[in-house]
């Protein structure tokens, strides 16, 4: 009896272990791809720099003048500064200009296409991260998906492996 339980306890353990790396990341399935909203005149609130998403929070008037708070996730720190973007490159208080995917159920959430601050700086391509190929023609530095996605083949990275 007590053999059996350790035994179960084991497995249940042991997959665990194996399959929570399957559920870890959910991709942007929940974004509508086909449309890129702008969101111009958005003052930021909050920016939550890390893993696995960095997320940004701002405010912005509709077409009605009411205020709706937003929240845009991007990559990770590290796959977002690939393009530039920085810790301290968006303060709460900045005005800026996002460009995002929208959640498919309408909730004021998006996956980060491109941010333009007010002096132009921008970073992102526009693009819904993740969803396009890897650019692999040039070098790129330590950390984010574009590094580790070059590296299989053969693409020089700057990272001492």
């Amino acid at each position: 009896m007590k053999t059996k339980l350790i035994t179960s306890l084991a497995l249940v353990v042991g997959l665990l272990a194996v399959c929570s790396p399957i559920f870890a990341h959910h991709g942007s399935a929940a974004y509508d791809n086909t449309k890129l909203v702008e969101l111009k005149n958005a003052t930021v609130t909050k920016v939550n720099w890390g893993n696995p998403h960095t997320l940004v929070l701002f405010d912005v008037k509709d077409d009605k003048g009411n205020v709706k708070h937003w929240v845009v996730e991007g990559g990770a720190a590290s796959a977002v500064s690939t393009t530039g973007w920085t810790k301290n490159a968006v303060q709460p208080g900045d005005v800026i200009t996002v460009y995002l995917y929208q959640v498919k159920n309408g909730a004021l959430i998006g996956r980060t296409g491109k941010v333009v601050l007010a002096d132009g700086t921008v970073f992102g391509s526009g693009e819904l991260e993740g969803d396009r190929a890897s650019q692999c023609d040039k070098e790129f530095g330590p950390g984010g998906d574009e590094s580790a996605a070059c590296r299989p083949g053969g693409r020089k990275t700057t990272n001492k492996e």
